[in-house]
């Protein structure tokens, strides 16, 4: 029985540490920014921005919405003008496959936040929020990264 217990100590001991290193980890206590912070603001039917341009690289993009219905934070690097984008068959929302998709929150509840940390390369992007209707009703800016990336 004394052989079985000295030989769980060192496995016990390496769970122990290894449970350590994951939770401490996947804590969001410590989240360090990515980059530069963007603050972003969603509300019917505006969206609103910190900054319009940011340095090519990483991006951090603290997105928060003040109603009055839960809104979606999509981005795209287009050319095209933010009222302009492509209109999906619904006629009440963008064709996103015709654009080239960087990255999104897809659901964001009324008065709250999310963040949402991309590496962006120089160009135009477009900020909407695809919901029904939403995009139409004026819920898109143009963004601009410059530098080398």
């Amino acid at each position: 029985m004394q052989g079985t217990q000295l030989h769980r100590r060192p496995r016990e001991r390496f769970l122990w540490a290894a449970a350590f290193i994951v939770i401490t980890s996947c804590s969001s206590a410590g989240h360090t920014p990515s980059g530069p912070a963007v603050n972003v603001t969603l509300k019917d039917f505006s969206i609103r921005s910190s900054m319009a341009i940011a340095d090519a690289g990483p991006v951090e993009f603290d997105v928060y919405n003040q109603g009055p219905a839960t809104h979606e934070f999509v981005v795209v690097r287009t050319d095209i003008p933010a009222d302009r984008l492509p209109i999906a068959a619904d006629g009440l929302s963008v064709d996103e496959d015709a654009l080239a998709p960087v990255g999104e929150i897809s659901e964001v509840s009324i008065w709250t936040g999310q963040t949402l940390d991309l590496r962006l390369s120089p160009g135009r992007y477009v900020f909407f929020c695809n919901l029904e209707g939403h995009y139409l009703g004026g819920m898109h800016i143009g963004f601009t990264v410059s530098g080398d990336g």
